[in-house]
């Protein structure tokens, strides 16, 4: 009899209601590694001893990046490695330089999302070394039926949307929602 009470309670601590049972990744990572650009971000370029055509630049609505010398260059879709490629493969083939060496940086990424039980819900731009507990600060904190310390986290895998339970150490990456549940009373 205590066995099947004890197995009753301990299995009923497991898992919080709504919440998805798969534990967030706690490895912060680095947030420009595989990141795809999109219209609105903002990129370094670096064109190594051509200062003349280094500098930021935001990627258009269209997808582009309008650069001097070369004109447009397709750069929604891709990674900011993939984009130096292609653009030193643009210098090259319109002869500008013989062997030119390109450095694409992301200065800006896609916002992440806080909503549930938070003081304003909403978008939020992203930085670098966001966790749960910054985001839901950014959000106002926690309102007063917020279950607070573990929310479902959604992220964007290779594509697809992945829900996680995640506490307030977990780190946050572009794109990622915070959902604050409310508390069970």
């Amino acid at each position: 009899m205590a066995s099947a009470l004890a197995g009753v309670l301990l299995g009923g601590c497991a898992v919080t209601p709504g919440l998805p049972s798969e534990q967030a990744p706690m490895k912060p990572g680095n947030p420009a590694e595989g990141y795809l650009l999109e219209p609105g971000n903002r990129v370094r370029l670096i064109v190594f001893g051509e200062t003349g055509l280094s500098g930021d630049f935001t990627i258009d609505p269209v997808g582009n990046l309008s650069l001097p010398l070369i004109g447009n260059v397709a750069a929604s879709g891709i990674t900011a490695k993939e984009l130096s490629k292609r653009i030193e493969d643009h210098l090259k083939k319109d002869a500008y330089l013989q062997d030119p060496k390109a450095a694409v940086e992301a200065q800006t990424f896609r916002p992440f999302y806080v909503l549930g039980e938070v003081r304003q819900p909403g978008e939020f731009p992203y930085t670098n070394g966001l966790t749960v507990l910054s985001a839901v600060a950014r959000a106002g904190g926690y309102d007063y039926r917020a279950w607070e310390g573990d929310v479902v986290l959604v992220r964007t895998v290779n594509g697809e949307q992945h829900e996680y339970r995640a506490n307030e150490r977990t780190p946050i990456l572009p794109g990622d929602i915070v959902r604050v549940m409310q508390r069970r009373i």
